[in-house]
């Protein structure tokens, strides 16, 4: 039962972040103030790598030397802040030779908190048409099985019942 749960919250959080990319043009919604991105290239080498999860919360002031996620089309970049003026900031990957054109803060998803190294490998291949697929035939199948264990339970009980009672008639 538990598997399932989970697999629905994938399902469900999947389905939402679809939703808000395709339909409202965020390429990272950020429910309760919290969002997770996967880091698609190597310009934050060697904080952060190709593949890992970063947590991102978001925050209401940035500074210099904080490593922040930015919406930049529909695409999502993680890269450090290098220069602050009022409400537009400067960013840059650490592995990178050049600065991001400038960009205002409302741009800005929130700043990175954690990261979870390599996760993000998982986290992409979930994503896929073929892994949802998978997934929501696992948990059919796990539904189907254990339906069909209770029903297999079920006919046992109503068999020893049925034996009880034969056996009741029969001693009279």
């Amino acid at each position: 039962m538990c598997l399932i749960l989970l697999i629905s919250v994938i399902i469900g959080f999947g389905l939402y972040s679809w939703n808000a990319a395709t339909l409202a043009g965020n390429a990272m919604p950020m429910p309760f103030g919290m969002g997770v991105a996967v880091v698609l290239s190597g310009s934050m080498e060697p904080e952060l790598s190709v593949d890992d999860v970063v947590f991102v919360k978001e925050t209401k002031d940035y500074a210099v030397d904080d490593t922040v996620v930015f919406q930049d089309g529909r695409s999502l970049v993680v890269h450090k802040i290098i220069a602050k003026d009022g409400d537009v900031v400067t960013t840059k990957g650490t592995a990178n030779n050049t600065a991001d054109a400038p960009i205002d803060v409302k741009y800005i998803k929130g700043e990175v908190v954690w990261s979870l190294p390599y996760v993000g490998a998982v986290v992409t291949i979930l994503k896929t048409p073929a892994a949802t697929i998978l997934i929501l035939a696992a948990a059919v199948y796990l539904l189907i099985k254990s339906y069909q264990n209770e029903r297999r339970e079920e006919e046992k009980e109503l068999d020893e019942i049925r034996k009880q009672i034969e056996e009741l008639k029969n001693s009279k």
